[in-house]
């Protein structure tokens, strides 16, 4: 019963509110207006904490790459796991074996890391 109550409530208030109160040219032209009204704002917020963010991110990375670089400067040994880097058909490019984007300093072969590697 409480639920049919409510439900009417809830029609009745959908019915009441009619068409919109604003045609579709002042809501065209509302939307401007706040649109010039915001644009300062947001362009602040942009150069003063996005792009700071963004240099402060790209600094930060580089100088945990090179540490991490330092610290391990060859890769992991090589373990030959059955269900990695399976071949059933060779890549349609090159020799095969290696893939589209392959890295000798970071991508190992199924039979392990390129010579120049070790």
């Amino acid at each position: 019963m409480a639920f049919a109550i409510q439900r009417f409530v809830r029609t009745r208030a959908i019915f009441k509110r009619g068409y919109a109160t604003l045609s579709y040219k002042e809501e065209l032209e509302a939307a401007g207006k706040h649109a010039t009204e915001t644009m300062p704002l947001w362009k602040k917020i942009s150069m003063l904490v996005a792009f700071p963010a963004i240099i402060f991110s790209t600094i930060n990375a580089y100088y945990k790459e090179t540490k991490h670089h330092k610290e391990h400067p060859h890769p992991p040994e090589f373990r030959p796991y059955p269900h990695l880097r399976i071949r059933s058909k060779p890549f349609p490019w090159g020799d095969g074996n290696h893939t589209l984007f392959h890295n000798p300093h970071v991508n190992a072969l199924p039979e392990g890391y390129e010579e120049s590697h070790n």
